[in-house]
Order: structure tokens, then C-alpha cells, then sequence
């Protein structure tokens, strides 16, 4: 019984060993296949793979905090980039304006319109169910 017992130990480890062996094939076969693959994408688009590691850049700066020291470094770019955009909405806020006052469409004259269209869709409701119930008991 001892040799049956170790025989099966030893077809155990050897099975064992040989799965290890296979795993670690299959690993290195897979991170080489990998590893042709990147490259030839790199090849194929570095286009894409510039933006995915710009991407990547850009998701960890976000992550991190931001320091004392680029904060009063940015500062006055953030508050150039703030009075540009605050004056480019006003400028076409300003030319909106004059244009539709140009055209004569004023709020209330858009009231007005928005009111008088759906006074007409709903009168064309009633109508069209109106019309719905009168063919409906003349089919009686």
C-alpha cells in the first residue's frame, strides 16, 4: 500500500508540475501575443495611442490635488480665461439682442405667437376628435 501511495504522490506532482509548466507557457505566450498586438497598434494608429496615454495623463492630474504653488501659478491665466469667456457671452447676448429687436420679434410678440399655435393645435384637436365622433355614429 506504501507504493501505491507513493506512486500516486509522485503522478500527483508530476501532474501538478506539468500544469505549472502549461500555465506558465500560456502566460508568457500571452503576454508576448500582448505585447506584438501593442505594438502593432502602435504602429497601425499612434494617433490613438497618444490620445490614450494623453487621456491617461490627464485622468491622474485630475486625481491628484492641485498644489499651493500651481494654484498662484494659474491664477492669472484663470482669470484671463474667465474675462474672455464672460466678455464673449455678453458680446452675443448684446448682438442676440440687437438682431431680434432688428427683426421686430420681441418677448411679447413670442408670447403671443407661442399662444396663438397652441390655441390652433388645440382647436385642430377638438376638430379632428369632433370629426372622429360624428363618423363614428354615422357608421351606426
Amino acid at each position: 500500500m506504501t507504493n501505491k501511495t507513493t506512486d500516486k504522490q509522485g503522478s500527483f506532482a508530476d501532474t501538478a508540475r506539468q500544469r505549472a509548466i502549461e500555465a506558465y507557457d500560456n502566460a508568457r505566450d500571452g503576454v508576448a501575443d500582448a505585447g506584438r498586438k501593442a505594438t502593432g497598434t502602435l504602429k497601425e494608429a499612434p494617433l490613438v495611442a497618444l490620445a490614450g496615454v494623453a487621456a491617461a495623463g490627464a485622468l491622474i492630474a485630475a486625481l491628484l490635488p492641485r498644489t499651493r504653488v500651481e494654484t498662484e501659478a494659474l491664477r492669472p491665466t484663470v482669470r484671463r480665461v474667465r474675462q474672455t469667456a464672460k466678455a464673449a457671452l455678453d458680446a452675443a447676448r448684446e448682438t442676440g439682442t440687437g438682431r431680434l429687436d432688428e427683426l421686430g420679434i420681441t418677448r411679447e410678440k413670442g408670447e403671443e405667437t407661442i399662444r396663438s399655435l397652441f390655441q390652433g393645435v388645440t382647436d385642430a384637436a377638438k376638430a379632428s376628435g369632433q370629426a372622429a365622433v360624428d363618423a363614428a355614429k354615422n357608421q351606426r
